[in-house]
């Protein structure tokens, strides 16, 4: 699996836990832990930067983690 194919895999296994009950704590979660499984993605800023910003109520909707979710690169 590539690293685009890979982003897209975290981004569908993540955006799952918005789909079916709004659960943004795991879809951060889940995107955090699913980067971590390709050499590619590994390390991923926007996991740190996702925590401070989830950690101070800015990604405390499932509206605003989605955005976030879908913005990775």
């Amino acid at each position: 699996m590539n690293r685009a194919e890979h982003l897209a895999w975290c981004k569908q296994r993540a955006l799952a836990y918005l789909d079916t009950d709004d659960d943004y704590v795991n879809a951060f979660n889940s995107m955090a832990s699913d980067l971590q499984k390709h050499a590619e993605t590994a390390g991923h800023a926007g996991v740190e930067i996702g925590l401070g910003l989830l950690m101070i109520g800015q990604l405390s909707t499932a509206h605003a983690m989605r955005e976030f979710i879908n913005g990775f690169n």
